[in-house]
C-alpha cells in the first residue's frame, strides 16, 4: 500500500504496532543500548529509525521493515556477543580508547589523532573536578567519546 492510499486508522494500526515492537526491541537489548552508546550502538539506533519511519509512513512495505528491523536487532547482537568474547573483534567493532594523559603530562599527539583542542580536554577535566593536568594519573577518551580520569 502506498502511502497517499494510508488511512488514519491504517497509520495508526502501524504506528501501534510499531511501537510496541521498538519498545521490546531496546527492552530486549543491551541495557547500554539508548545510555553509554558506543558508535557501534548508534549506528543501529540511526538505522532502525529509518527503516521504522519508512515501513509506518508507508514509503517501504510495512512486514519486511519489520523483518529487516529484527534481522538488524539479531546481527546486532551476534555481534555483540562475540565482541563480548574476543578482544580484537570488540576493538574492530567499537574502537579503542585513546590515553590523552600520562603522570600528569599531556599527550599532544594522541589528543590531536582524537581532534581535541586543549580547550576541549580543560573542559572535560573541569566537568571531572580537575583543574590542572598534573593531578591525573591517566585520562582516557573511552569509546563512548566521554572522558575518564583516574586522580594522581
Amino acid at each position: 500500500m502506498k502511502a497517499e492510499e494510508l488511512g488514519f486508522a491504517h497509520m495508526a494500526a502501524r504506528a501501534c504496532l510499531m511501537y510496541i515492537l521498538l519498545i521490546w526491541l531496546v527492552r530486549s537489548g543491551k541495557k547500554r543500548f539508548l545510555g553509554e552508546a558506543t558508535a557501534f550502538d548508534a549506528i543501529l539506533a540511526i538505522v532502525l529509525g529509518s527503516i521504522a519511519a519508512r515501513g509506518l509512513t508507508g514509503g517501504a512495505p510495512y512486514f519486511p521493515c519489520v523483518l529487516a528491523i529484527a534481522v538488524l536487532v539479531a546481527m546486532h547482537w551476534l555481534f555483540s556477543y562475540v565482541a563480548q568474547r574476543s578482544a580484537w573483534f570488540s576493538g574492530l567493532l567499537k574502537g579503542h580508547s585513546t590515553l590523552l594523559i600520562a603522570h600528569g603530562r599531556i599527550q599532544h599527539g594522541p589528543l590531536r589523532a582524537a581532534h581535541m583542542s586543549r580547550d576541549d580536554l580543560d573542559e572535560d577535566l573541569r566537568q571531572q573536578g580537575v583543574a590542572d593536568p598534573a593531578d591525573v594519573r591517566e585520562a582516557r577518551l573511552e569509546r563512548s567519546g566521554r572522558l575518564s580520569v583516574i586522580h594522581k
